[in-house]
């Protein structure tokens, strides 16, 4: 597509800890001005967002998008577009494919695919296993947002459980390391015990308690002091329980060593939800108590908890209707994500501003995304624009990832997108994607 010119006039701009009424000029897929009475230049489009909030697009540090290997559930192509839908304008992907982004062809393969087919922007990370220590070592840091390292199994076989090579990847890492934390042996011991007592008929309410707070907390310790031992830079997956977030020092993402991130339904679930909704909700980490739910907004506002993503995983409803033991772990989230972050800033739970730090500053800042992240002139227009008046019920017809469902059927979110613009094309209108438009390959200033 050719650049499209836009004024964006009238919005409520929120950025840089600000909310500010001004006009929005794109250009060039940049933002060109920020300021108050803008004039319409020749051949603009006009946007009038009276109303509204204009804020920088989501940057969801962690996604599964199944592609390749497993694009029956989903891949690149369609869960770009929910992402699209959803205010989502740039992603980092997980490598726990088939096969697997354990060196750079993978990496690179990924890369290549979604340059053809995804809508928004992207990255994907290297997958760290007990034996590819040298693809480690030798990762351009450039081409990667990080490494991932499985604490924990959670998909696949690629947990790193060999002491000597988990501190050797935290002691020569060339980017941050971002960690899935949940102690297996743990959850082993407490999956057998639930076998003993129930055979092979576990009620899914039982997840947050095969896969336990004791099981997250030793493994988060685990990363967390091998991270102090090195001078790590480590980046905190999905927190799932109030007692990690003591773990964190609260404040600012800038200038930290370890952070963390939490997902949108841990804001939004919890254990009670398991008799509604089953497996439909079983994620790992487990979706825990009602008290953990609360813990953790309270951290993610303080600053405890600097990032917020989805950990998008979707699955088809066939494979989640399957007794627990065999029932897939994951939630497609990424289409409703930022409508479910903002009905915390409605119940007076979140403030704006810090929702928009934890989606789109705080991922910008600590993988050091180029000039993205921020409503700033010279920034690329990565833009969503929300409308705070109109409620949306979701329903199913609408899902736009492969896998078909979401858990938030039903919902009425009290926000809509109106607009999501990547490098200043506008890719959703609040009814459609725009399947012309193609993302760009995330940039790290490193």
């Amino acid at each position: 597509m050719t650049d499209s010119n836009w004024l964006i006039r009238n919005a409520e701009l929120v950025s840089d800890g600000r909310r500010f009424q001004a006009d929005l000029r794109i250009r060039k897929g940049r933002i060109e001005r920020i300021d108050a009475g803008l004039s319409v230049q020749p051949g603009e489009q006009v946007i009038d967002a009276a109303g509204s909030w204009l804020l920088p697009g989501m940057i969801d540090d962690q996604v599964h998008f199944r592609e390749p290997g497993l694009t029956h559930k989903a891949d690149i192509e369609s869960e770009s577009r929910a992402c699209a839908a959803g205010g989502i304008t740039s992603f980092m992907e997980m490598p726990n494919t088939r096969p697997p982004a354990t060196d750079r062809a993978a990496l690179e393969a990924k890369y290549a695919r979604a340059a053809q087919v995804s809508r928004v922007n992207h990255a994907f990370y290297l997958g760290a296993t007990n034996d590819n220590l040298e693809q480690i070592r030798n990762l351009d840091p450039r081409s990667a947002p990080g490494i991932k390292v499985f604490m924990g199994a959670s998909t696949g076989n690629m947990l790193v459980d060999d002491p000597a090579t988990l501190d050797a990847i935290f002691r020569e890492a060339p980017t941050p390391i971002i960690t899935h934390c949940e102690d297996t042996p743990m959850i082993l011991a407490n999956e057998a015990a639930a076998r003993q007592r129930w055979g092979e008929d576990i009620p899914v309410g039982q997840h947050p308690l095969i896969r336990s707070r004791e099981a997250c907390l030793k493994s988060t310790r685990l990363a967390i002091s091998l991270a102090k031992k090195h001078g790590t830079r480590l980046h905190v997956l999905h927190i799932s329980t109030a007692d990690e977030c003591a773990l964190f020092e609260p404040g600012p993402v800038k200038g930290k060593r370890i952070t963390a991130e939490t997902c949108v339904h841990f804001l939004h679930f919890c254990s009670e939800d398991y008799a509604r909704l089953g497996s439909l909700i079983k994620c790992n980490p487990a979706i825990k108590d009602a008290a953990d739910r609360e813990g953790i907004t309270r951290a993610l506002a303080e600053g405890r908890i600097d990032v917020l993503a989805t950990d998008h995983a979707p699955h088809l409803v066939t494979e989640k209707s399957a007794q627990y033991a065999k029932a897939p772990s994951g939630l497609p989230l990424v289409q409703y994500a930022l409508q479910c972050a903002l009905e915390r800033v409605f119940d007076g739970a979140l403030s704006l501003e810090r929702v928009v730090e934890a989606v789109s500053h705080a991922p910008a800042t600590l993988f050091d995304v180029h000039e993205r992240g921020w409503l700033r002139e010279g920034f690329h227009a990565d833009l969503v624009l929300v409308d705070p008046r109109k409620p949306h019920t979701v329903t199913a017809r609408e899902v736009l990832s492969k896998c078909g469902w979401t858990p938030f059927e039903g919902q009425t979110f009290r926000s809509s997108i109106a607009a999501t613009f990547v490098n200043g094309e506008r890719v959703w209108d609040g009814t459609q994607v725009d399947d012309r438009v193609r993302g760009q390959r995330l940039a790290f200033a490193r």
